[in-house]
């Protein structure tokens, strides 16, 4: 083994790794935002539920500088909202996604059959003339019961 392609085989390693670990990075940020807005909604319904059982109108801030605060935060979390659907929506995108970790594990997988085939070619060539005579007796057999 050179060292040029075992630090192929590790760069190929690594970039399917990396890429897996982004998406996967990215999949658990919307669902820990999604679940985040989740409790969010729920905590809102249950103080306003609690308001009406008590029958009292929900607070209503009437200072405009916690208004502001209010919509300013209403408007990051319509912003996290939209990023959120905007992301599963891009079916594109996430295809994209995908086929490139699909292709980058089958590089690192063919890396490491190519590695095998060079450290072990005997064992390697056993193995396939196996297979071929398996599938040769296999097509033998079929043939004669016809």
């Amino acid at each position: 083994m050179s060292d040029a392609s075992g630090k192929d085989t590790t760069d190929a390693e690594e970039a399917g790794e990396n890429s897996a670990t982004k998406a996967k990075g990215r999949r658990e940020k919307e669902l820990n935002e999604q679940a985040a807005e989740h409790q969010a909604e729920e905590k809102r319904a249950e103080q306003d539920a609690e308001a009406l059982e008590q029958g009292d109108k929900p607070e209503q801030p009437t200072d405009p500088d916690q208004l502001r605060g209010e919509i300013a935060e209403a408007r990051e979390e319509l912003g996290e909202t939209v990023e959120a659907l905007a992301a599963k929506a891009d079916v594109k995108g996430r295809a994209k996604d995908t086929a490139y970790e699909q292709k980058a594990r089958a590089r690192a997988k063919l890396d490491e059959v190519i590695e095998m085939v060079k450290e072990k070619p005997a064992r390697v060539a056993a193995v396939a003339g196996g297979v071929v005579t398996l599938l040769l007796l296999v097509l033998l057999r079929s043939r004669r019961r016809r």
